[in-house]
């Protein structure tokens, strides 16, 4: 077996049998390397081309070094990254149809991989589809999704599967050292879903205001919040800002829009500096992609809030039925544990009403609506 492979796919025993499976029998035209971000899709995609590309080289080893380095400089590796919200169609056209026509620069092998493949459109991935229905014999294609839902069914129907799950908590937090104290390292790989990069934002400035404004928003409408509820209603609390009473999702609505934003603006800008150095793409073209960007930004920061809302209520409901050592929020267990209500029904319906708050959103229903709907709805059950 690969040493690269073995170590790429460390955490991930189902994907290590199928590569090391596909090299000794002899690998499939294109793959599919589907899983949740963060969990080793792009590294373990790089030993795996690594060990394609040493295919009668004259040097293996020194092949396979240079398709390991990022970026790698070998040539018959082609990476193919989106610039910014989706992938452009001239650069799939131009990078991997017309370039798989091209005959092995060194060796017998070219692989080329695209990461985010569910970021091509319907036009780029349509165009696709005859280069991975007839390939030249010494063609791979390897895509990389975290969201397989959004490729074309006649994409993923041609592409050999290769599954990733999640990576475990403990393999989060040994990429987390020093960005937080080890409660809240802890906490935030919990919080992560096996993805890395999700738990290094939870552990910046915006991922703790994030989590802070879920949690308050909790705290306002659950069970945990009763007698101050009360004591509010009843005048005892004293004064408190009206958004604060009667819009408690606002401050996590405020903050989805700040970062879909910054996330525009950082991609215009990114884009007008390609632009400078002979990348060409109309003006339409650069706001069209910075706001694609900026919606996708704010699209994942409410969801990743609402899903912070929900596992709460989850942890609730665990510690409750005494399972506290599957709680999510680790670093509050104290909190957790003075929760009022002992009864853990309350809250799992809690959890499953985000749950169904997140899938409305997928559907372009209105978010202000939504979200105070759900808080309606949250503050009904938690009673």
């Amino acid at each position: 077996m690969s040493e690269a492979i073995e170590s790429s796919t460390e955490h991930q025993g189902r994907a290590r049998v199928a590569l090391t499976a596909a090299l000794a029998s002899g690998p499939s035209h294109a793959y599919l390397f589907r899983g949740p971000r963060g969990s080793g899709k792009s590294l373990a995609a790089r030993a795996f081309a690594a060990e394609l590309l040493a295919v009668g080289a004259a040097d293996g080893e020194d092949a396979r070094r240079r398709a390991m380095l990022d970026p790698s400089p070998h040539p018959d590796l082609v990476w193919l990254k989106p610039g910014g919200a989706q992938h452009m169609v001239e650069e799939v056209r131009e990078k991997v149809i017309r370039a798989a026509s091209y005959r092995p620069f060194e060796a017998e092998k070219r692989v080329f991989v695209i990461e985010a493949a569910e970021q091509m459109r319907d036009e780029s991935q349509n165009a696709l589809l005859k280069t991975l229905e007839e390939p030249p014999d010494f063609v791979h294609l390897i895509l990389l999704t975290s969201e397989p839902a959004q490729l074309l069914e006649t994409i993923a129907s041609r592409c050999q599967p290769i599954d990733f799950a999640p990576l475990p908590p403990d393999a989060v937090e040994a990429q987390l050292a020093g960005l937080g104290s080890p409660e809240e390292i802890s906490a935030a790989a919990r919080l992560s879903a096996g993805d890395p990069a999700r738990a290094r934002f939870l552990l910046s400035d915006s991922g703790r205001a994030l989590r802070v404004v879920a949690l308050d928003w909790v705290r306002a409408v659950g069970p945990a919040s009763a007698d101050a509820r009360a004591r509010r209603v009843s005048g005892e609390a004293g004064p408190t800002a009206l958004s604060e009473t009667t819009s408690p999702w606002m401050g996590l609505l405020k903050l989805a829009e700040s970062a879909g934003e910054e996330a525009e603006e950082t991609t215009r800008k990114a884009l007008e500096e390609e632009a400078e150095v002979g990348i060409k793409r109309s003006a339409k073209d650069v706001a069209d992609e910075a706001k694609r960007a900026g919606r996708r930004r704010r699209t994942d920061v409410l969801d990743l809030g609402l899903e912070l809302v929900g596992a709460w209520f989850r942890d609730l409901a665990a510690t409750a039925s005494g399972a506290k050592e599957v709680v999510f929020n680790s670093d509050l267990l104290a909190e957790l544990d003075a929760g009022p209500n002992p009864d853990p029904s309350p809250v799992r319906r809690a959890a499953e009403l985000v749950q169904d708050t997140r899938r409305r959103l997928d559907l372009n229903v209105s978010e202000e609506l939504a979200l105070e709907a759900l808080s309606f709805r949250l503050a009904q059950t938690c009673r």
